[in-house]
């Protein structure tokens, strides 16, 4: 299924984002340039990361978002790991 209008402006901002992160929040961005609350946008931009037509859209920023969520995922498994006892 091709991507919709609003998921091709979300794949676009989040392109661009880097290149914009001093002139506003990423609140404010996502408001001002495509209307939908933030928790909105992350809910779609999930869906997006595992989307194929997503990938052929715009394989680089959603490879490099699949890299971000894979390395949160990592990060959150190994501070869920118990720790060792060791003995003093």
């Amino acid at each position: 299924m091709p991507l919709t209008t609003l998921e091709r402006a979300i794949l676009e901002l989040e392109r661009e984002w880097p290149l914009e992160t001093e002139r506003s929040s990423k609140r404010e961005a996502v408001h001002a340039r495509i209307g939908i609350s933030t928790a909105r946008y992350y809910a779609i931009l999930a869906s997006l990361v595992d989307s194929p037509d997503a990938l052929s859209h715009d394989p680089l920023t959603v490879r490099r978002l699949r890299r971000r969520r894979d390395e949160r995922r990592r990060s959150a498994f190994i501070a869920e790991q118990p720790r060792e006892h060791r003995p003093r």
